[in-house]
């Protein structure tokens, strides 16, 4: 019978030298958390980011904070702001942060529509030339120039990740049709995010991935005699639902948000480096 040369052969996992041996596991070093929320317009999805604990860089691509500087004690919360112009000075802004606990992006909506504009004014067609449109790329061909304009932009977030910094990533909402193979498709909140029909290059699904935790938070509504009242109350939204696209690593039930709260960032653990 013909035998294996030595370094095919298996080897005795029981006896002798080669004894397989107890695995030891050695827990990963300390990592930062990667957060999305996402939401109505003025839900509080920009408050309760500031409210995140520890040294904030809070880069202001929709120009948000300025409506909240009689509301909010930037000082106290430790908040630094940035607002950069375009795709090129994002990235390097996220590059150069130093000195904080966490990252927040406000919106990552915003930020897609950046590198858009990057990626018109940098990706020439097949016929080597600039276009207007993402649509002048020819079918289905833009969405993948922005799908791989926009993919390193969560490889610069992951160096910060891996040297222990949060990231919290702010998005708009849209109303999205969802296929369902066990009956009517039906409507749902999901991120205001590039998701082609076909599914490939979608920075909304690639980005749902990538969070550890990504949180809807809407109005609570009664439905009464097809009339929609609602009392101002707000749910935090931790899990997917029928009515909103969610995932958590961690959290199972949904969060009261009340006005101030910090109770999400309670719930995830999200300590500052410095505390």
């Amino acid at each position: 019978m013909l035998k294996s040369p030595p370094s095919l052969q298996t080897p005795n996992l029981t006896t002798g030298n080669n004894a397989l041996k107890p695995a030891v596991f050695n827990p990963p070093a300390m990592r930062g958390k990667r957060i999305g929320a996402y939401g109505t317009g003025g839900i509080g999805k920009t408050t309760l980011a500031a409210r995140s604990p520890g040294r904030k860089l809070f880069i202001d691509l929709d120009e948000s904070l300025a409506e909240l500087r009689d509301t909010l004690d930037f000082q106290a919360l430790q908040i630094n702001s940035a607002s950069p112009l375009s795709w090129a000075d994002l990235r390097k802004t996220i590059a150069d942060a130093n000195n904080v606990d966490t990252i927040i992006i406000d919106s990552v909506t915003r930020a897609e529509e950046m590198s858009v504009a990057h990626t018109l004014q940098n990706v020439k067609n097949e016929k080597e030339n600039f276009v207007r449109s993402i649509e002048g790329y020819g079918y289905g061909k833009g969405y993948q120039h922005v799908f791989d304009t926009f993919l390193p932009l969560l490889a610069d977030l992951d160096v910060h990740v891996r040297q222990g910094r949060n990231v919290i990533l702010i998005m708009h909402e849209c109303m999205s049709t969802v296929p369902n193979p066990q009956g009517e498709d039906y409507i749902r909140y999901e991120p205001r995010l590039q998701n082609p029909s076909s599914g490939k290059a979608s920075i909304r699904l690639r980005l749902k991935e990538w969070l550890d935790h990504l949180v809807f938070i809407g109005y609570d509504i009664n439905v009464k005699d097809n009339r929609a009242k609602s009392s101002g109350s707000r749910t935090i939204y931790p899990l997917e639902m029928a009515h909103c696209m969610a995932k958590s690593r961690s959290l199972r039930e949904q969060i009261i948000y009340d006005e101030g709260s910090v109770e999400l960032w309670d719930q995830l653990k999200l300590c500052a480096k410095s505390n």
